[in-house]
This record gives C-alpha cells, sequence and structure tokens, in this order.
C-alpha cells in the first residue's frame, strides 16, 4: 500500500497517461476499423457506379447498332394508281390511314371489281354490279390500302368524322341513292353500320353532313343530315355510335331550293339556309329539340339575343333590310374574324361581308358570276384573303385574292378556262402566307387567241413574287377532282389529281395521281406578269423550291 502510495507521489501522471494511452489506442484501432469500413464501402460504390455505367452503354449499343429504330417512311415524289374500266366520283379525302403520320387519299370510284390488290367484288357485299368502291391508297408510294364495295351508288363521301361506329380511329360516311347511310372504319374499310330512307325520289342531300352534339345521351356525337324535296327541307338525326335515326324527321318551309352553312357563334350555333331569294336561320337546339319532341338541353349552349330579334320564329326568316335587298343568292360562306366567323353573301353581282357580332355589312364588292366556291388564303402574314374565281366572258374567268378586312383587291388574275376546270387550292406556307394553286390559260398581252379552246395548265403564285406566275404542268385528261395539301405536318408538299370518264359516262381509263410540288417548281416555266429589272428566272424558281410550307392548327 505505502508503495502503491510512493510510485503515485514520485509518478503523479503516470496513471492518467496510461489511461489516455489506452483511449488513444482504442481510437486509433476504432478509426482503423471504421476507415476499412468505409474503404470497403467506397469500392462497392465504384463497383456499382462501373457495373451502371457498363449496362448503360450496353443499352446504348443495343439501341443504336443492334436494334433497328423505326424506319421514318419515305415518300416517293410521285405515285400512280390505275384503274381499267371504271367511272370516278368527284370527291378526295385526305386523311392518315394507317397511321405512319403520313396523309394519305380516299376517293370513290364505280366498277364491277376492285383493284388487283384486292379480290373484291360488289357480290361480296351483296351488291349488284356495278357498284361503287371506296378507297383508301398509300400517301407514301400509292398502294392501295384498302377497298370496300360500298353503296350503289355515291352521292357525298364524307371522312375525318369521329367516334363513328365507336371506332378508334375517324370513320367514313357514304351517302348514297336511294338515300342511305354507310359508315366504314377509316383503318379498315369495314362497314360498321348501315342506316337506309324511303324519300321517294327528286330529293337533294344538303352536304356537308354536319356533327352535331351528343343528343341521345350515348357518349357519342351524333349527325343531322338535311334533304330538300321541291320548296321543303326535311332533317333527321342519327346516332353517330349506332347509325339509329334518334327522334322523328322534321320539315322546314323555304320559298326555293335551299342550301346551308353552319355557323358556331361563340356558346351559339346556327343553322343558316340560303336560297336564291331568302336567308332562313335556326338554332341548333330548335332543331334538336323538334327531332326528339321534346327540349333538348345542350351543355355550354345559349341562344344569341342580337339573332334572335332578327329571326321572324313563325317563318324564321333572318329579317335584314340590307340583306333582303340582295336576291339571287348565289353562295353564302363563312370567313374567319376576330372573334367569330363572318358571313360571305355573294350573288350574280356582287360579295358582301357581313359581321354576325352586330349584322352590318362591313364591304361589298363587284363581282359577277363565280365559277367556284369562295376560297380562303393568306395574301398578307396572318391575315385572311378571299379567293374568288369569276366568270368574265366565254371560256374567260378572272381570279381575285380579296382582303377579308376591308374588301380590297390584293391581287388580280385574268385566264382563259374550259367548261369543267378544277377550282383554285392553296397551301400554307411558313411565312405565315399561302402558295395559291389555279388552273386556267393564260395568254399574254397582244397574243391572245380566241380561236383555239383553253388549254387545262396548273400555275403557281405566291405573294413574294406578285409580278410572277410559274406554269407547272399541262394537263389534256379530264380533271374530276383536284385537291393540295401537306402530306407531312408542315412538309412534303403535293397536289392529287382524279381522272376519267365524267359520273354518268361509260366505264374507262380512271388515274390518281399524287405529285411533289417541288419536283414541278424546279422544271416551270416562269412567267412575267410584269418583268422587273434585276430578277432571273432561275433565282426565281430556286428561291420558290426552297419555299417552306408549314401546317395551321
Amino acid at each position: 500500500m505505502d508503495n502503491k502510495d510512493s510510485e503515485a507521489e514520485i509518478h503523479p501522471l503516470k496513471t492518467e497517461d496510461v489511461k489516455a494511452q489506452e483511449n488513444h489506442e482504442h481510437f486509433v484501432e476504432r478509426r482503423i476499423v471504421k476507415s476499412s469500413g468505409l474503404s470497403r464501402l467506397s469500392r462497392w460504390r465504384t463497383a456499382a457506379f462501373f457495373i451502371s455505367l457498363f449496362l448503360c452503354l450496353v443499352i446504348v449499343f443495343a439501341f443504336s447498332f443492334i436494334i433497328p429504330c423505326p424506319e421514318r417512311p419515305v415518300s416517293e415524289r410521285t405515285w400512280f394508281q390505275y384503274y381499267n374500266s371504271a367511272v370516278p366520283y368527284p370527291f378526295l379525302a385526305i386523311e392518315d390511314v394507317n397511321a405512319d403520320k403520313v396523309q394519305d387519299v380516299l376517293f370513290a370510284f364505280k366498277s364491277s371489281n376492285g383493284s388487283s390488290s384486292f379480290n373484291v367484288s360488289c357480290l361480296d357485299e351483296g351488291l349488284p354490279s356495278p357498284c361503287a368502291f371506296i378507297a383508301a391508297v398509300s400517301g407514301t408510294n400509292g398502294s392501295v390500302l384498302w377497298e370496300s364495295p360500298a353503296a350503289q351508288d355515291v352521292q357525298w363521301l364524307q371522312c375525318g368524322i369521329q367516334q363513328l361506329g365507336m371506332a378508334a380511329a375517324p370513320g367514313c360516311l357514304v351517302v348514297e341513292r336511294p338515300l342511305s347511310l354507310t359508315a366504314l372504319d377509316l383503318r379498315t374499310g369495314e362497314v360498321l353500320w348501315r342506316q337506309s330512307h324511303d324519300f321517294g325520289a327528286n330529293y337533294t342531300v344538303l352536304t356537308p353532313l354536319s356533327v352535331i352534339p351528343d343528343v341521345d345521351e350515348d357518349g357519342v356525337q351524333d349527325l343531322i343530315i338535311f334533304i330538300t324535296k321541291g320548296a321543303q327541307v326535311k332533317f333527321f338525326i342519327h346516332s353517330g355510335k349506332t347509325g339509329q335515326q334518334v327522334g322523328s324527321t322534321g320539315s322546314l318551309s323555304m320559298d326555293g331550293n335551299a342550301r346551308y352553312v353552319t355557323l358556331h357563334l361563340h356558346s351559339s350555333s346556327y343553322f343558316l339556309f340560303y336560297t336564291e331569294k331568302s336567308l332562313y336561320a335556326y338554332s341548333l337546339k330548335d332543331l334538336c329539340s323538334a327531332a326528339v319532341g321534346r327540349e333538348v338541353k345542350l351543355s355550354d349552349f345559349q341562344l344569341d339575343s342580337l339573332w334572335e330579334k332578327h329571326i321572324d320564329h313563325a317563318t324564321h326568316r333572318l329579317e335584314l333590310l340590307s340583306l333582303l335587298s340582295f336576291g339571287d343568292i348565289h353562295y353564302l360562306a363563312k370567313v374567319p374574324g376576330h372573334s367569330r366567323d363572318n358571313i360571305l353573301v355573294v350573288n350574280s353581282e356582287m360579295a358582301t361581308l357581313i359581321n354576325t357580332k352586330d349584322l352590318h355589312v362591313m364591304w361589298t364588292l363587284n363581282v359577277s358570276r363565280l365559277l367556284s366556291e369562295p376560297l380562303l388564303g393568306y395574301y398578307k402574314p396572318d391575315d385572311h384573303g378571299i379567293i374568288l374565281e369569276s366568270e368574265i366572258g366565254p371560256n374567260r374567268k378572272k381570279i381575285m385574292i380579296v382582303e377579308s378586312e376591308s374588301g380590297a383587291v390584293q391581287w388580280e388574275l385574268k385566264l382563259n378556262s374550259r367548261a369543267g376546270s378544277p377550282g383554285p387550292a392553296t397551301l400554307p406556307t411558313a411565312d405565315h402566307r399561302s402558295a395559291f394553286l389555279m388552273w386556267g390559260d393564260y395568254q399574254e398581252p397582244g397574243n391572245e387567241t380566241t380561236h383555239r379552246a383553253p388549254l387545262q395548265k396548273l400555275y403557281l403564285f405566291h405573294p413574294s413574287y406578285t409580278h410572277v406566275l410559274l406554269e407547272l404542268r399541262n394537263s389534256t385528261d379530264q380533271i374530276i377532282a383536284f385537291t393540295a395539301a401537306l402530306f407531312e405536318r408542315s412538309r412534303h408538299a403535293c397536289y392529287v389529281l382524279l381522272r376519267g370518264p365524267q359520273p354518268g359516262e361509260e366505264p374507262g381509263p380512271v388515274s390518281l395521281m399524287k405529285r411533289k410540288l417541288k419536283e414541278d417548281v424546279s422544271v416551270s416555266r416562269v412567267i412575267w406578269l410584269h418583268y422587273m429589272a434585276g430578277d432571273e428566272e432561275q433565282h426565281i424558281r430556286d428561291r420558290l423550291y426552297r419555299m417552306r410550307f408549314q401546317s395551321r392548327d
């Protein structure tokens, strides 16, 4: 005991040093152990990183080189589809049938059999031969996607109708004579439903057909169809889902053969009928209620108070003094305005634009007899223009581009024209204007010839060169239908020609052609409406060849 005390007195800090030393050793040992654990964890993390990197590289390599990427369809510049003994109908529809993001072409023809690609006949659908076939042709290469014997005789073909027959893709509706409606699946051409009516003879179906909100409450939008027979208009509603008629057939009295347009005025929808002498207005709600036999409530629908004040509810005439003075109305067309569509009324002497918001005349313009329905395009960027094609003499016509807001003539051209010549078409360009396509025969001043029949030539005009026309092609064949469209979104501008015998003529060769517009621009002939120094023909061709197109939603 004394020795221990003496030892403590001689080395007073020894005990503490020993304890400190022991604690330090334990600390170092724990740190070594912890460092060892962290080192192992770090190695695992490094290994996991490199394994993940390796797997990512393997996946990228597989998708890049081993697993082929889906090929983008390569569209041919020009393709043809021929039929030997047929008669085409004057309908062309542009829709994406096979979901490859390239537009396809649908058309109708009358024949005993389809093309050699599909071994189908009229008897396959229980139809007498010859019958009307609906065909879908690939926009990329012209191959036939499907053919369907659809009707005995086609009055009207309308495609792109959503939810028809509950199909996932839009459908086509075929109207045949005697009156029958046939819904086709756009993807396959299969018949979704058929419905028929017996209205006797001497009736006319008013087109285009109108899609309306769901009246029978089956979750699918419905269709309203109008027919005229003398001075009477009959209408009936069909379920878009099943094709069955909803309610009964209604009747409207007019003072002559009528046509119509549909106006959407914010939360109001009106059917505007016009005869040579009068205008009639019916609200969508009134027509649906009359067909069903009870008041129909349509969501977000309200009557337009101003229009209701100007409608005589006994006769449904649109009582406007400015409109009643027109007489012999030939065309009625919708023209987009700032907040709603306006109405263009055209008779044999003038065109008048009516503001639908306050029902006043915006402008009038002297025109002669129109040869085709008014068409919309863009002469100035994002500024709607109206294309009017009017007759100015035997085999002579004038094409005018009119500013929609003011009625000012922005550009005009006189052409020789033969009977049955196709109407104009427009294509939207990336500079927010339009390329204008028109048919006729331009005669340079001082070189007019009146003895020969006018040729059919296709011309291109773009507002960047107001003094130039491009002559794209000549056609000596009889053109049944013509249209222009962007076959791929914002690119691949094309036009389509359907040629063959006229309906009612003996069957003969029929051809359907798609032609890429730039192919004709590159070899076109430059026509100077007035020469401007400094412009070279090849420079103009090259610049219009490089012109870009842009889809408008």
